[in-house]
């Protein structure tokens, strides 16, 4: 029935309110809700039935405490139930089994129809009001539950499932049997705040007889598990210990919490039961582990190749803006590296548009395919990640977790180019590049002019026309000066507009890989790190259900 989970003891609920019961079963619900497939199946149809049983129960709770007399074969169960009414209500026969249906006789004038039908226990006895105080008590007259008729058996844990109080009735052959222990006392061991066992037929034992069973049974009781409860020795030939089992009776009705202490008991086991299907503790995805997937899903993404054609990109771009006029118009025949890879436009150079419209816009990419090996790791960075989060979770709750860290290998390939074109792999241009472009078309034009200046007095002398001043600088001469001087000072400024290119290239290809990895980060995170944590979410939402399902 239930598992040998730890509980708090049973008399640690007693102050239970309804509300509290209540609020309970609702976390029990929840947990189930919430756990699903990744609970243990017959734990969690135990705690179903738990919860229809006490939703249904709670709003039946009244003056009415409801007694079951169960036992073997030939207890005597029915003769107590006899004695105990005051009338021959329940059948007595030597013929086995004697009693087929349940009984019930109910103390008292409050109507006790619904709770009667609750049960399903069609027949009744009204026992007016009476000196025994006893008035609010529905006591149930059950089949045996080792009868041969299996009918029989099925109706005697039907019952048992649902009544408040248990009164095992047994007797001096049979109070060692296995049925008994075994199947129902062991079973129901938590429940023995609401227990009571009646050794019957005391009267068949010889003097000191009864003391040496009762220590007997005492002590298979407490084998069993069962460590709050009480042996009464009873006969009804010679009313023994009828008393005592009034009292006990009358004591629980008095209290009327006998109802409230077996619905909370119900709970603490079916909470229990559920218990062993979540960890001790609540689990999340390593760092460690998401960045390995990041790597990997960089890699597949072809980040290495889009920082590379940006670094290219910008050194060339560099080069045709800084670079020598005379010779930068070369480089328009080269190809762009981010052309090639259908990455020249992103959602930076579309600003009319939003990210969402850029795949509508832009298509894919021209990114080479991932290898194999590459898609590999992809594959072995999400395992691990599903490995290290549900490291210490049941296997059900492990499964799920890994199941959530398998992506689907086309959605993931189709997302991460996705995320690639809608990073801005351009940025604002560096200043330097209109001073340098500027000082290098200045420089292109003094050494045009000094060109120029030289052929107008070369032809002039070839021409033997009137000398054209040169305005002489030391030495050399002014045409001379422009002309070398321009070219001189624009082929340095082109070294050094390289070097800065190489450099800005460098921090251009950092910054951009950041923001890639950034991308990446997202999808990964989309993909399978917050399928993982849904999974540790639900499962922690579960275990905070049960805890308080437990109180």
């Amino acid at each position: 029935m239930s598992p040998r989970s730890p509980l708090p003891r049973e008399d640690e609920t007693v102050a239970l309110s309804v509300e509290e019961i209540s609020a309970r079963t609702d976390a029990l619900g929840a947990a189930l809700e919430t756990g699903g497939t990744r609970l243990d199946p017959r734990a969690a149809e135990r705690a179903r039935q738990v919860v229809a049983k006490v939703s249904e129960r709670i709003g039946l709770i009244g003056d009415h405490t409801v007694v079951a007399l169960a036992g073997a074969t030939g207890s005597g169960k029915s003769s107590l139930f006899n004695v105990l009414t005051g009338a021959d209500v329940a059948t007595v026969g030597t013929r086995r089994p004697t009693t087929s249906t349940p009984t019930a006789a109910v103390w008292g004038e409050e109507p006790a129809g619904e709770l009667l039908d609750w049960l399903s226990v069609g027949a009744r006895h009204q026992i007016p009001p009476s000196q025994d105080q006893l008035d609010g008590l529905v006591l149930i007259d059950l089949p045996d539950f080792d009868s041969r008729e299996s009918a029989h058996r099925e109706e005697a844990e039907r019952v048992l499932e649902l009544v408040d109080v248990f009164v095992w009735v047994t007797d001096p052959q049979k109070y060692a049997d296995a049925v008994l222990h075994d199947e129902y006392v062991a079973v129901l061991r938590e429940y023995g705040a609401v227990t009571v066992v009646v050794l019957n037929q005391v009267d068949r034992l010889p003097a000191g007889g009864q003391e040496q069973i009762e220590a007997d049974l005492t002590r298979l009781l407490e084998r069993d598990g069962l460590e709050h409860h009480d042996v009464i020795g009873t006969s009804t030939v010679t009313a023994a210990g009828m008393d005592e089992l009034r009292s006990h009776l009358r004591r629980a009705v008095e209290h009327s919490d006998a109802p409230r202490r077996r619905l909370a008991a119900d709970l603490l086991t079916g909470a229990a039961a559920l218990a062993d299907s979540v960890a001790d503790t609540d689990a999340e995805v390593p760092e460690r582990t998401r960045d390995e997937l990041v790597d990997a899903l960089c890699r597949t993404a072809g980040v290495p190749t889009v920082v590379d054609a940006v670094a290219r990109d910008f050194r060339q771009e560099a080069w045709a803006r800084t670079g020598w006029p005379f010779t930068r118009w070369v480089r328009a025949f080269r190809p762009a590296p981010l052309k090639r890879l259908r990455l020249d436009k992103g959602a930076d150079a579309v600003p009319d548009i939003t990210d969402q419209d850029v795949r509508a816009v832009l298509g894919r990419s021209s990114i080479p395919p991932p290898a194999p090996a590459a898609r590999a790791a992809v594959d072995l960075a999400a395992r691990r990640i599903g490995t290290g989060a549900g490291e210490h979770l049941p296997t059900r709750w492990s499964d799920a977790v890994a199941d959530a860290a398998r992506p689907e290998d086309h959605d993931l390939a189709d997302a991460l180019d996705q995320a690639v074109l809608r990073t801005p792999l351009r940025a604002r241009k560096p200043w330097w590049w209109t001073f340098f472009g500027a000082l290098q078309i200045a420089f292109a034009l003094a050494a045009v002019i000094g060109l120029g200046w030289l052929v107008v007095v070369g032809l002039a002398s070839w021409l033997q026309l009137p000398a054209v001043p040169t305005a002489d600088i030391g030495p050399f001469a002014t045409p001379f000066l422009l002309l070398g001087g321009g070219l001189l000072a624009g082929l340095l400024l082109a070294a050094l507009a390289r070097w800065m290119a190489r450099a800005g290239a460098r921090r251009r290809g950092r910054t951009v890989e950041r923001r890639l990895r950034r991308s990446v980060g997202e999808v990964a995170d989309e993909r399978v790190i917050e399928p993982v944590q849904q999974v540790l979410a639900e499962h922690a939402g579960t275990r905070a259900s049960i805890r308080r399902a437990l109180g």
